[in-house]
């Protein structure tokens, strides 16, 4: 899902981990423990560019999406800290975010 979503290359293994490659050497390590997840916030920030895109993929797969953590505004955006940004949630109820420009600008 995250793959698809922010447009990163397949998903590697380690062992038992699913390994996503994200910007900047990081890398998100999926391992089912087959218990259900405990729902975390996680930001990436993108390019202007990589947000038309990524808010554009979201779009086009019927996702809803809003401007704050709280969900309180479907489908709008926010313009924080003069950048751009958006949270969705996965299939998990992680709560994911993407944004152009750092916290407090």
């Amino acid at each position: 899902f995250l793959v698809d979503i922010l447009g990163l290359h397949e998903p590697t293994t380690y062992g038992p981990f699913v390994v996503v490659q994200v910007e900047n050497g990081v890398s998100l390590d999926y391992a089912d423990d087959h218990g259900r997840p405990h729902p975390q916030h996680y930001a990436f920030m993108v390019s202007d560019a990589e947000f038309d895109e990524i808010q554009a993929r979201i779009v086009e797969r019927g996702l809803t999406y809003w401007p704050d953590p709280f969900h309180r505004i479907e489908n709008q955006i926010n313009t924080n800290d003069g950048g751009r940004g958006l949270y969705w949630d996965d299939p998990d109820g992680h709560n994911l975010e993407i944004i152009t420009v750092p916290y407090g600008g």
